[in-house]
């Protein structure tokens, strides 16, 4: 590899919305995700709703339900 071009890779801290905290590796120091497999759908087996930006209100207006 050459020098001076790749960036530095660090062990970096994730934190999710939910707040679980885990290591991984990326060239940012930290994260901060919105969703994680402690709280993502498909791991937990339960059915969570989010609304992104009121999108859900919108829905509900326009249909009148």
């Amino acid at each position: 590899m050459k020098a001076g071009v790749h960036p530095n890779y660090h062990v970096t801290n994730v934190t999710c919305a939910c707040g679980n905290t885990f290591e991984s590796g990326s060239i940012k120091q930290n994260l901060r995700v919105e969703i994680c497999s402690n709280c993502h759908p498909f791991f937990t087996g339960k059915q969570k709703f989010i609304d992104a930006g009121g999108r859900v209100d919108k829905f509900k207006k326009k249909y009148g339900i």
